[in-house]
Order: structure tokens, then sequence, then C-alpha cells
């Protein structure tokens, strides 16, 4: 089931992108399995603003999560992240469909995100789900300084693109 994060459900995303994040170690990226997953402080701005998704099990735990902002007049996907054991269940693309919906109730054309051009469960997935990566004079000054900002973190020692998906 998805739904909004309540704040009970925090630590748990924290812990969800603990766990993700460890699937980079695998393909050699260890500073992004040991990057800090983020503070529930930081993911509540999130949930009181109505712009994060859990999807649960059977239990109501969350096994996976969306946090979104408004980018360039688009919805952007901060971030998606799914417990290792939950993936290939479809609950990826189950958060993202929730937030197409979200973005069309609200007048958005588009979905926007920025990841990894090289990770098969990063770009080359969200191609399937019918994004495309953006020219570099498409790119809108808020997703510029969202690459800037990456890039000042590190991110860019590895190939990166900025993605959209019309809606």
């Amino acid at each position: 089931m998805i739904r909004l994060a309540r704040p009970g459900d925090l630590p748990a995303l924290v812990d969800i992108e603990r766990a993700a994040g460890s699937l980079f170690r695998a393909i050699g990226m260890t500073a992004i399995a040991d990057d800090d997953p983020g503070s529930v402080a930081e993911l509540a701005v999130y949930q009181v603003d109505g712009r994060a998704w859990v999807s649960t099990g059977e239990d109501d735990r969350p096994v996976a999560y969306l946090l979104a902002d408004v980018v360039d007049g688009c919805a952007h996907i901060e971030q998606v992240s799914v417990r290792p054991e939950c993936t290939r269940r479809a609950l990826g693309r189950a958060l993202i469909e929730t937030l197409a919906g979200w973005a069309g109730e609200r007048g958005l054309p588009a979905l926007t995100l920025t990841t990894f051009a090289e990770v098969p469960w990063n770009a080359p997935y969200y191609e399937r789900l019918r994004f495309r990566v953006l020219a570099d004079e498409e790119i809108g000054d808020g997703l510029r300084a969202i690459r800037r900002e990456e890039a000042a973190r590190g991110l860019d020692a590895w190939p990166r693109v900025a993605m959209i998906r019309p809606l």
C-alpha cells in the first residue's frame, strides 16, 4: 500500500536509505554506500508538507519511500529508495506513479530527477519508466543548482544526468 508518510515512519526511512545505499558497494561506489542517509529532521520537512510517500508491507511498516520537491515548475523526485530485499516488486514504479498523480492534480507538466547515468537501477531503470535524459540546454536553473550541489558533494565522480518525464 502507498500512503503519505507519517511522523512515526521517518526513522524507518533513514534505515531504508542506508540499506538501499549499501547496493552501491557491490559496484565499487563505496562513497555512495557510505553516504550520510540524512536525518529524521530533514525528512520531516517533506512529511509535514505532504511530499513524502511510503510503500508499506502488510504490517504497515515502510519498505520504500519517495520524497518530492517542485523544481523549475515540475515535480522533482528528490529521493526514491527501496529496501534491497523488496526490490523487483514495482514499489519504486508505484511510488513514481503516485507522484505523477500528485503532480497532475497540481497542473505540473512533468517529473524530473537527477541520477547516476550508468548504474542499472538508476538512469536505465528510469528510461524504462519513460524518463529521458535532458540535454544541457534543456536544464532549468533549479536543476542546475541541484547538479552544482551534487557536484560539490562529490557525486560527479561517476557520470550523472538530469532526466524528465512529461505527464
